[in-house]
C-alpha cells in the first residue's frame, strides 16, 4: 500500500466527568479512504516532557495513518504535561486509569468523528488494534487479556476489550515477581503480579537485544519477550538486534532520550508493525508474511507461535 497524505487534529477532547481532567487525544488519519481500521497508541513514560502525551510517537502515528489506518493517541492521566499532584487516585503510573482511557476511546468513537468532521462516516470500529511502547505497552497487555492483582484490594483485575482484535507491544515490561527490581517492585507493586497466561488475542512482541531496561528487571534483554512467551495463542516476536529501548527511535523525530538511533531500525519497525496489524485485521491479507520474508538477516529475526 503506497502512503498517502496524512490530516492530524489535537487536542480533540472528550469529556471525562469521572477524570481529574478530561481526556484528550490526537487522531491521525489518511485524507482519503473509507471503512478505516482503528490503532489505540498508548505512550510510554520517557524522561522528556511532551513525548508522554498526545504529542509523541510521530515516527509510528504518521507511519500507520499514511498507510490506511486511523491512529489516535491519548495523553494518559500520567505525563508530565499535565502536570496533576501526586496525591491523585493513582499516581504516578495510573496502570488502571490508561487502560481505561482505551476504553472509553471506543466507547466515544462517535465524538472523535463528531470533533474531526473529515472523519465523518470513515472508520470501521470492527477492526480495532492497540499497540504501546514501554509503560504504553502494559497498558496495550491489559487490553489485550493480561491479568494483574491490584495491589490495593487485592482483587483480580481484567481490562481487556473485546472489541480490540489484534495488538502490538513495543519494548513492552514481562513478567513479575523475582524478575523486578527491588525499586519496581517497592514503589510499583502492581508489577509483581503481571499475567500473561490470559493474554489470548493475537499480538506482536517487539524487543531490542540490547535493552537491558536495568532500573526495571534483573533479567536483562529477554524480559522484554516475556509476554510472547508466557502467552498463549497466536503470537509473533520481533527481535531487533542491536535495540535498546527506543527501538531505534519510534518515540519521536531526533529525541535526546533515544539512546540506539538507527532510521533503518525505526523504518523496519515501522513496516513490520504495520503489516502486522494489517494481517491481523484482515484476515488472508499477505502483508505480514510478505514483511517477514524480506526482513533483513542484519536487522532481526521474527518467531511465531
Amino acid at each position: 500500500m503506497s502512503a498517502v497524505p496524512v490530516l492530524s487534529v489535537s487536542p480533540v477532547v472528550i469529556p471525562a466527568p469521572d477524570r481529574p481532567v478530561d481526556l484528550e487525544v490526537r487522531v491521525s488519519a489518511p485524507v482519503t479512504g473509507s471503512d478505516l481500521p482503528v490503532i489505540l497508541l498508548s505512550h510510554g513514560q520517557g524522561y522528556s516532557n511532551h513525548l508522554s502525551s498526545l504529542n509523541g510517537y510521530a515516527p509510528l502515528a504518521n507511519y500507520w495513518a499514511a498507510h490506511g489506518f486511523v491512529v489516535i493517541q491519548p495523553t494518559h492521566l500520567s505525563s508530565s504535561t499535565l502536570e496533576l499532584s501526586p496525591d491523585t487516585p493513582g499516581a504516578p503510573l495510573y496502570w488502571r486509569s490508561r487502560a481505561e482511557d482505551m476504553t472509553r476511546i471506543l466507547d466515544r468513537l462517535d465524538a472523535t468523528e463528531t470533533a474531526v468532521p473529515q472523519l465523518a462516516g470513515r472508520l470501521d470500529p470492527s477492526r480495532v488494534a492497540v499497540a504501546g511502547h514501554s509503560m504504553g505497552g502494559h497498558t496495550a497487555g491489559l487490553l489485550l487479556g493480561a491479568r494483574l492483582t491490584d495491589p490495593d484490594d487485592k482483587s483480580e483485575v481484567n481490562l481487556a476489550d473485546s472489541r480490540i482484535k489484534a495488538g502490538v507491544l513495543l519494548a513492552a515490561p514481562g513478567r513479575g515477581g523475582d524478575a523486578l527490581t527491588e525499586h519496581v517492585a517497592q514503589n510499583w507493586p502492581f508489577f509483581l503480579t503481571t499475567d500473561f497466561s490470559t493474554m489470548t488475542t493475537p499480538t506482536l512482541v517487539v524487543a531490542g537485544d540490547k535493552d537491558d531496561s536495568a532500573h526495571l528487571t534483573v533479567r536483562g534483554p529477554a524480559w522484554h519477550a516475556d509476554p510472547y512467551f508466557l502467552s498463549p495463542g497466536r503470537k509473533s516476536l520481533l527481535t531487533l538486534f542491536g535495540a535498546e529501548h527506543g527501538l531505534g527511535g519510534i518515540s519521536g523525530y531526533d529525541v535526546a532520550e533515544t539512546t540506539d538511533e538507527d532510521p533503518e531500525r525505526v523504518a523496519a519497525v515501522q513496516h513490520l508493525t504495520w503489516s502486522y496489524l494489517r494481517s491481523g485485521l484482515y484476515p488472508g491479507d499477505p502483508a505480514w508474511q510478505t514483511a517477514g520474508d524480506t526482513l533483513a538477516p542484519a536487522l532481526g529475526r521474527i518467531e511465531s507461535k
